[in-house]
């Protein structure tokens, strides 16, 4: 059986890597694999739930800041099952690519220290996709390795859309809005363009533990709730969205609280977790009759209908609302408080499909029609590699 060569995607969270592993086929990329490492696990553990054969094997490396170890130790378990020596190139998410990077790029050592140089932009996810580019290179120094931006597909947006009202030499600094998980929102473009062709207007909103939603009119983005940095936008699991800059210099200046304890409130205390003071995960909430995890649900989907409303602004109308990602793509409630506060708009939940997640959950009479897409992050990561290793 003649070998097929083989592409790595490493999509590295603040606690996980997703690993994919595709077949390079012509000019296209099929997935074969996908495995997890998730680093809060004790011992460590990589993790295959697609391929030859699933495992969940515990790892004997120690979690170190280079990875060395972790990384050698997880291509020889992927050797296991996977003809490793034909892997051609492994592609990486990175989080921020600012005005540099507005297309996926190959990382030599001129790009890698511009990604670094970037790390100011986005301190806690930078560093995570830095580390897995740097100890591939380590281990295999001679394979090829391409960078994919969340950031790039939003650099269609108008200067207008992207500016905060600052003195104008900051936003030429580069300070300005950004907008974030931009590879789902390119693979959601791309369904969009296949399933919903008599569409313009979109607003897709991309639900997990961080959150936010993209304008998209004709599968170009418009407007992105995230602005500068990923805390930005509708609450999320621990981060707190749109939050008036007066209550930073409060905590600073009033509370005397360091710039780590406010980073720390901001990134890790806030949103879902902090309101309801119970839990950050709307399963949990969901499940629990207590008034502040309804409290918390209620603002969650309050600020995604309002956002919603805001981008139709952008957009000069709505055809469709997409939802997305772990809680857009299995939770029929959230989608549902979502649609209710919208139902002045036309919108009308069809409660059968909507419960079964299927594809379009509005009813035929709905003015507006809402459909549920799964997004594959890994597969515009591994579409963007094959392209630059083909060119």
């Amino acid at each position: 059986m003649p070998s097929t060569d083989l592409l790595l995607t490493f999509n590295a969270g603040s606690s996980t890597v997703k690993i994919g592993i595709f077949a390079i086929e012509d000019a296209k990329v099929r997935r074969i694999g996908k495995g997890m490492i998730d680093f809060r696990s004790n011992p460590l553990a990589f993790k295959l739930t697609e391929g030859p054969q699933a495992f969940d094997t515990p790892l004997k490396a120690e979690l170190t800041d280079d990875l060395h170890a972790v990384i050698d130790e997880t291509f020889k378990l992927l050797s296991e099952h996977f003809d490793i020596g034909d892997v051609r190139a492994a592609g990486h998410r990175v989080v921020h690519g600012g005005d540099r990077f507005t297309a996926a790029t190959a990382l030599d050592d001129a790009a890698i220290a511009a990604v670094d140089a970037l790390t100011p932009l986005a301190p806690l996810h930078q560093p995570q996709a830095l580390r897995f580019i740097r100890a591939l290179k380590h281990l295999k120094p001679q394979l090829a390795q391409t960078a994919s931006f969340d950031t790039a597909f939003h650099a269609t947006q108008t200067d207008l859309v992207r500016r905060f009202a600052i003195p104008r030499a900051l936003h030429d600094e580069g300070i300005k809005r950004y907008g974030f998980h931009g590879l789902s929102y390119k693979f959601i473009a791309g369904e969009v363009s296949r399933r919903l062709s008599n569409k313009a207007k979109i607003v897709a909103a991309h639900l997990g533990s961080g959150a936010s939603l993209c304008a998209l009119e004709k599968g170009i983005s418009r407007d992105c709730s995230m602005g500068f940095s990923t805390l930005d936008g509708i609450p999320m699991a621990t981060r707190p969205g749109w939050l008036d800059p007066g209550v930073i210099l409060h905590l600073l200046q009033q509370r005397k609280q360091s710039a780590d304890q406010v980073e720390d409130l901001l990134y890790h205390r806030s949103g879902l977790l902090g309101v309801s003071g119970i839990n950050a995960d709307t399963r949990d909430l969901l499940e629990d009759d207590r008034a502040e995890a309804q409290e918390a649900l209620d603002l969650f989907t309050l600020r995604i209908a309002g956002e919603i409303g805001r981008m139709s602004v952008t957009l000069g109308g709505l055809d469709a609302i997409v939802f997305t990602a772990g809680i857009g793509e299995h939770q029929p409630q959230i989608r549902a408080a979502v649609l209710q506060r919208l139902s002045w708009l036309g919108l009308a939940v069809d409660e059968k499909a909507n419960a079964a997640n299927g594809f379009t959950i509005t009813t035929p009479a709905s003015r507006i029609t809402a459909h549920v897409i799964a997004t594959d992050e890994e597969q515009i990561i591994a579409q963007e590699a094959l392209s630059i290793l083909r060119s």
